[in-house]
């Protein structure tokens, strides 16, 4: 295997980690929203300040996955 080949397996190893961990901070924001009727507005000042950091990782993890698909050319149209 040659090294481009290795950093193209890299790459896609990393996006996958990204991907999975994107799944997980989506699905405890989903949690949260619903632990509360569905509405942010139901949260405790605590709860929401969470709620808004785990928003912010999951825009960050979007914005990573994003640049690693730009690099791997993956297409969602595909």
């Amino acid at each position: 295997m040659d090294s481009d080949q290795r950093r193209m397996l890299e790459q896609v190893e990393r996006y996958r980690e990204i991907v999975l961990a994107y799944e997980a901070v989506d699905q405890e924001i989903d949690d949260l929203i619903m632990a509360f009727g569905g509405l942010m507005e139901n949260m405790p000042p605590d709860v929401l300040l969470r709620y808004r950091e785990l928003a912010r990782q999951r825009d960050e993890l979007l914005n990573e996955m994003r640049a690693l698909e730009h690099e791997l050319q993956i297409d969602d149209d595909a």
